[in-house]
């Protein structure tokens, strides 16, 4: 374990030069800079902060809890998975910049084309995703705290907190990114430290066994299509990453930054993985819950946990900032007469809640697999909206077919509506039918109402509906 005064100068060191960071963008001018910062990214700059902003301290729990219970074929289907919402972000991404050039993210695109009530059940999906996803993150960095240090784990997540609440709220997207940047590069250099000290781990302990982990079977390739649903998913409801589809300086840019960030977090992902493969492959205790990553630190030397809670530090801020500044976003978009102050208030009330239930300790995995379900449920009938037949009835009917399915699955399976909710809330772990019947009930009902609908919407027209934050708050005051 970490002793107290060396835990608190190396978090408080990594949090310091992060603000420092942050806080050098200076302060935005107005909403639009807060909230979408148009046309001011690189594709590098993108890259790294997809990069930095997708990988956070879940990496150190869930894709090797995946490779010790599903094996190679889990490892892989989570390193595809979360690659692929880059892809989605860029071709789906570069068709809403032309329908709306001067949109904001995926929920505005909604309420253009489907209306108040479908808009309003995306939003409230949209900003549960991203509430789950932050107390996910900080529950995270509790957890490696607790393992590493003798600090009290609480303290660190306040910090963490606390930090990135400072530096987002002054400089909204701009800092975010500008952080990613440096967090993204940071992150790669502790990586490949920590690569040798867990292949030296692995090396020393040998492979006693577990050769099933190594096969691809039924089990393994249902796990992987789980993770692909899941992960694809969630992410194209996290605003975050739609505030960088905006930003980006050209569609160049953005195509660049989603091959970069692509690539970097398949290279991040699959080795995580395979750590928690091999080392159940090397009857390795893992403990309970299981924490593979962790448990071939046993016994590691000062400066090789010192590394791993710089690691830890580095990878929460770097999600962490891009969850407050989407859900800040998220709120202001809908409400732009809030004003820049009421953003940066936004941002601090929006962290104080996943804060708390950060402290409860709750499965990082789990919290994850409800907010998944949740997407899952409703990302066909919002995607549909770029189908020019699709109408908004059938878009609500949809949404509400997905959840349906989900839970009816578990009623046909388990008998009771006890049984279905923990199917839904996946209390026996990682689990296809809800996600395949969610998805497959949505798209279905989505289609089918479209179609006797017989509406044809003009998609080019709703630009016309969208305006700049700073040009709706002067329309709204003239009033």
């Amino acid at each position: 374990m970490v002793g107290i005064p060396l835990t608190v100068v190396a978090v408080a060191a990594v949090l310091l030069l992060f603000a420092v960071v942050g806080l050098a963008v200076g302060r935005d001018r107005d909403l639009e800079e807060f909230a979408v910062a148009r046309g001011t990214q690189s594709g590098g700059a993108l890259g790294l902060s997809f990069f930095a902003s997708g990988v956070g301290a879940w990496v150190l729990f869930a894709p090797p809890e995946v490779g010790a219970q599903i094996g190679l074929a889990g490892v892989v289907g989570y390193a595809v998975a979360i690659t692929l919402p880059l892809a989605a972000l860029a071709l789906v991404g570069r068709r809403l910049r032309q329908l709306v050039p001067a949109g904001h993210n995926l929920v505005e695109f909604v309420r253009v084309r489907f209306g108040r009530v479908m808009h309003l059940y995306v939003l409230g999906i949209s900003l549960v995703y991203m509430l789950v996803a932050l107390a996910a993150e900080l529950t995270a960095t509790q957890a490696v705290l607790g393992r590493l240090s003798d600090l009290d784990p609480r303290i660190g997540v306040a910090a963490v907190a606390a930090v990135t609440t400072l530096y987002t709220a002054y400089g909204g997207l701009r800092a975010s990114i500008r952080t990613d940047v440096w967090q993204g590069w940071l992150l790669l250099l502790l990586l490949g430290v920590v690569g040798v000290v867990v292949v030296r781990a692995l090396a020393d302990g040998g492979l006693q066994g577990g050769e099933q982990l190594f096969r691809v079977d039924a089990a393994g390739l249902e796990g992987a299509a789980t993770l692909v649903v899941a992960v694809v998913a969630t992410s194209l409801f996290h605003n975050g990453y739609w505030q960088r589809v905006w930003s980006a300086r050209d569609q160049r840019a953005l195509a660049r930054g989603a091959v970069i960030g692509a690539a970097t977090r398949f290279l991040v992902v699959l080795p995580a993985g395979l750590v928690g493969l091999l080392a159940a492959a090397a009857a390795v205790d893992l403990g309970s819950p299981p924490a593979p990553f962790f448990a071939l630190l046993t016994g590691s030397s000062q400066w090789v946990l010192v590394v791993v809670l710089l690691f830890t530090i580095a990878l929460v801020t770097s999600t962490v900032d891009t969850l407050q500044g989407g859900l800040a976003a998220a709120v202001v978009t809908e409400a732009p007469r809030m004003g820049l102050r009421g953003a940066r208030v936004l941002v601090v009330l929006l962290t104080a809640l996943p804060t708390v239930v950060a402290f409860q300790g709750f499965s990082v995995l789990r919290l994850f697999l409800i907010a998944d379900l949740l997407c899952a449920a409703t990302i066909a009938p919002a995607f549909l909206g770029l189908w020019r037949r699709a109408t908004p009835g059938a878009a609500i009917a949809g949404a509400v077919a997905g959840l349906a399915g989900a839970l009816s699955y578990g009623l046909a399976a388990g008998g009771s509506l006890g049984a279905a909710l923990d199917l839904a809330t996946f209390a026996d772990g990682l689990s296809l039918p809800p996600f395949a019947a969610a998805l497959a009930s949505s798209t279905a009902v989505t289609v089918a109402v479209s179609l006797l609908g017989r509406r044809d919407t003009d998609l080019q027209a709703l630009s016309d509906e969208v305006a700049p934050l700073t040009s709706s708050v002067a329309r709204t005051e003239t009033r």
